[in-house]
């Protein structure tokens, strides 16, 4: 795909982080948030390209600093091509078993994150014709009981349509990326699954959604490891 400009939510490790390498790899610009200023330097400092990379300290659950990202992303490198909903988290307890003081920043972050983003970024996003790609999961297609996180997923599948809907009309392409178990930080203090795959199918599919050619919508992709039983 020619040169881009991409913002990636929730990119100082995991999907996001290695999703933001793959793409300055291949020469496109990227700008990246994360909520821990040290995890965001740390993550600039490896990650080098400086021309091309930008970095900034926000939490995708609040407006103000969603919109001052689309902002400042646009301000340096003068357009948005696509914009990447990474961020996202679990708690790791369930209804009925869990914390429920722990729930709403992951039900912000995981629902209401992504929508501001795209309230943030479809302007820009139809001045360039670009894309919108939101990380999804195999738990937005599949139920288990008790998961509150899998019923964020689930949201997230409703919304990836709906602004689908939305967003068709004002040329701008919309992508749901669905991720089975993947070995990142997300398991941490649980461990991956022997089978789950790295990060990178996961990074290649987000490229691929954002390499179509002018007029072809992808919306939906689902990568699983093989050996996956839901």
């Amino acid at each position: 795909m020619t040169s881009k400009t991409v913002l990636i939510t929730g990119a100082t490790s995991g999907i996001g982080a290695h999703t933001a390498r793959l793409l300055l790899d291949r020469g496109h610009r990227v700008a990246v948030t994360g909520r821990d200023e040290t995890k965001l330097k740390t993550f600039l400092d490896e990650a080098g390209r400086p021309d091309r990379l930008l970095g900034m300290i926000a939490d995708a659950a609040d407006w103000e600093a969603t919109e001052s990202v689309v902002t400042r992303t646009v301000e340096h490198f003068g357009a948005l091509d696509a914009a990447v909903a990474n961020a996202g988290f679990m708690t790791g307890d369930s209804i009925g078993a869990g914390e429920p003081t722990s729930w709403a920043p992951m039900v912000l972050t995981n629902v209401l994150g992504p929508a501001l983003l795209a309230h943030a970024a479809l302007p820009h996003l139809e001045a360039t014709g670009g894309r919108l790609v939101l990380i999804g999961s195999v738990a937005g297609l599949k139920n288990s009981p008790g998961n509150l996180y899998s019923a964020t997923k689930w949201a997230t599948t409703g919304l990836a349509e709906n602004l689908r809907l939305h967003a068709t009309t004002r040329g701008i392409g919309v992508t749901l990326v669905n991720p089975g178990m993947i070995d990142t930080p997300f398991w941490e203090g649980a461990g991956a699954p022997p089978f789950a795959l790295p990060p990178q199918p996961i990074a290649e599919a987000v490229c691929h959604a954002l390499d179509q050619p002018a007029g072809v919508d992808i919306n939906t992709l689902t990568i699983r490891p093989i050996g996956q039983p839901v």
